[in-house]
């Protein structure tokens, strides 16, 4: 079994493998630099090489790194868009050079612009970076919860992307719990996950998908709300993510995005997601 979270990098980046170390993750997910602003802080070739020997010495694989929130690989402003192409590309080598095999994206909002067009722009910035950064890093695509003008909320969606990558073996996919809840792929019964597995093997392949974020929804199913619960206290349910650990989900790595509050920690999180899988 394949389990983590996402860990952060304070400090330096390479404390981030000694934090997963002491809370028994064998894999996990980081932001490579300040997810919040545009300005990126060259790597430190120090670091670099801590990160990449504590990770040879733990044995820690796979390893997840996660685009920053602010590139929106679908905007109509073409601002916006040059500098979310910029950082695709920034992300990727980055990965490279730390050793991370796969990097998680969101495929972001079309604004209002509409999904063929969304759906072009986000193309040709795969494209062009796939073209500038040469190397094995695989991009996963992140399903969404549908929310207003966002792109990549259903299988077909994100299928339609995958067919106009020309590197679409650098291509995998992101499988979100909690955004695949919110769009509207039932998950609480047995019968509704064989449902949501055979729908996402028919449509992508099974063999696209290399990663699940395994998180609670706060809100109904088909409610189109990314808000994250933790594990088995959302509408998803208990039995719901019991479902989800004893189907073929379970041999995907499972990185937990879970909220950071009072009422549940991450290895009270962590400790569930066992005890279900038993």
């Amino acid at each position: 079994m394949k389990i983590g979270f996402h860990v952060s990098i304070a400090g330096s980046i390479d404390k981030a493998v000694d934090k997963a170390v002491a809370e028994d993750y064998n894999i996990f997910q980081i932001f490579t630099r300040n997810p919040r602003v545009w300005r990126v802080t060259p790597l430190n070739p120090l670091e670099v090489e801590k990160f990449r020997k504590k990770v040879k010495r733990y044995g820690i694989h796979p390893l997840f790194a996660h685009m920053p929130y602010l590139p929106n690989l679908a905007s109509s402003r073409d601002s916006v868009y040059s500098r979310s192409m910029e950082s695709l590309t920034i992300e990727l080598e980055r990965c490279i050079k730390l050793g991370i095999p796969y990097l998680v994206t969101h495929l972001g909002s079309h604004l209002g612009a509409g999904k063929a067009f969304g759906r072009r722009r986000i193309i040709g910035a795969i494209n062009d970076s796939f073209s500038k950064i040469k190397g094995e890093v695989i991009l996963c695509l992140e399903n969404t919860a549908g929310t207003r003008n966002s792109m990549g909320s259903s299988f077909e969606d994100i299928k339609k992307v995958v067919d106009g990558i020309i590197y679409s073996d650098r291509i995998g996919v992101c499988f979100d719990t909690c955004h695949a809840f919110a769009a509207g792929y039932d998950l609480r019964t047995e019968q509704a996950v064989n449902t949501v597995i055979e729908k996402f093997e028919e449509v992508l392949g099974w063999e696209r998908l290399k990663v699940v974020h395994l998180n609670g929804s706060k809100g109904e199913l088909n409610g189109h709300k990314d808000r994250h619960e933790h594990i088995g206290l959302g509408k998803i349910g208990m039995d719901g993510f019991r479902n989800i650990l004893h189907s073929r989900f379970r041999e995907i790595p499972l990185i937990l995005e879970t909220p950071l509050d009072e009422e549940k920690q991450n290895l009270e999180n962590l400790k569930k997601v066992r005890e279900l899988m038993r």
